[in-house]
């Protein structure tokens, strides 16, 4: 629709101008059902009234100071995500990438250096550090030389634990690997790593950017597992919209970062801390989260009975469906021709992260748009 952006992105041909829950309006007036929310970003809906209400308020008395100063939403946000999750400290990041940047960062230094093991068909970002964490050829070769001290493992609890030695500084791994189409690691292999690193003094850190907000019916996905990590990192939904992230130690990696260690220009701003403070009121409800948990076993019952549908994967309403047909074809044809907007994953995977804020009609009406085009 320009020649003005670079053409990193295959964009579809719909330009969107307003949201309002799991709803979207195009530049033409027509409605659409969100099945994908910005990319498990929009957890509390578009324009939640309450995220929508602080960003208004704090943007008319403080946006930006940078972090030589303390800003009020900053620090309480710190201490609602220390208390909430792993009772250490956080940094905060802009993006999802950046959090999973000052992990690396973080447990190197703990270490003194060493590797950092990592997990088949993980998406841990685009930034160096966070790309040669992925490793994933299509998105490492045209970019290569990568970072080094990257040591890549099957999610097999042997394979972890052979791999897992003195010289290591972490594990770090996605408790469901998101992008490579919902796959979701057994608690085995979760447990294999914690053991590992225990055993090795090596630090555990959960990628929790997509998982993590509610998005699995549990404010942080490692809380259905029974393994805490050492640190996680979170972003996407944490700001209602609005770009954010975090990295969250518990107490032994507290101390570990110091001044000029790491820093960013914009990260824990005041209008972003505020939005995020609104949207954890909304979604770290005990209600809501069991409503999530109901709603995707409905989402993935009902992905199941469709024809041409060959598994269904998912926790909570983090669910992708593998197809007979091609997933990109599908995923426009519900765009264009249903207003139902999915993703694929990957040749045969389609991905659904709706809106956590919706309702059964909705998962209904989705999966009835997504059977008329499955025939």
């Amino acid at each position: 629709m320009t020649d003005a952006l670079i053409n990193n992105y295959a964009r579809f041909p719909v330009e969107f101008v307003r949201g309002d829950g799991a709803r979207l309006w195009d530049a033409d007036g027509h409605e659409y059902l969100d099945f994908l929310a910005g990319i498990s970003v929009c957890n509390a809906g578009h324009c939640h009234p309450r995220v929508v209400a602080a960003i208004r308020e704090q943007a008319s008395e403080l946006i930006h100071v940078s972090n030589l100063f303390f800003n009020r939403p900053m620090v309480a946000l710190a201490e609602r995500l220390a208390a909430r999750s792993l009772g250490g400290r956080v940094y905060f990041a802009n993006s999802g990438a950046e959090a999973n940047e000052a992990a690396i960062k973080l447990v190197r230094k703990a270490r003194r250096g060493g590797e950092l093991v990592v997990l088949h068909h993980a998406f841990h970002g685009r930034t160096y550090g966070a790309l040669s964490a992925t490793p994933q050829e299509s998105k490492q070769a045209p970019f290569a030389p990568l970072v080094p001290g990257f040591r890549t493992v099957d999610a097999d609890p042997a394979a972890i634990d052979a791999a897992v030695h003195d010289g290591t500084a972490a594990v770090l791994l996605e408790p469901i690997q998101g992008e490579s189409g919902v796959r979701i690691l057994p608690d085995e292999v979760l447990r294999a790593a914690r053991a590992a690193c225990d055993r090795t003094g090596a630090a555990l850190v959960f990628d929790e950017v997509q998982t993590g907000m509610g998005r699995t019916g549990t404010l942080w996905a490692y809380e259905q597992t029974g393994v805490v990590p050492d640190a996680i990192t979170v972003a996407k939904a944490l700001g209602g919209g609005l770009p954010i992230g975090a990295l969250v130690t518990g107490p032994r990696l507290a101390g570990v970062l110091e001044p000029g260690d790491h820093g960013s220009t914009f990260a824990g701003g005041p209008v972003v801390a505020a939005a995020a403070h609104a949207a954890l009121d909304v979604l770290d409800d005990p209600a809501l989260l069991a409503r999530v948990r109901e709603l995707g076993e409905r989402l993935t019952e009902g992905a199941r009975e469709l024809r041409g549908v060959l598994a269904v994967r998912g926790r909570g309403l983090m669910v992708a469906a593998d197809l007979a047909v091609p997933a990109p074809d599908l995923a426009r044809r519900a765009l264009l021709e249903q207003r139902l907007v999915v993703n694929a994953t990957g040749p045969a995977t389609l991905r659904f992260l709706p809106p956590l804020v919706i309702g059964e009609d909705d998962v209904d009406e989705a999966l009835a748009r997504l059977g008329r085009l499955l025939g």
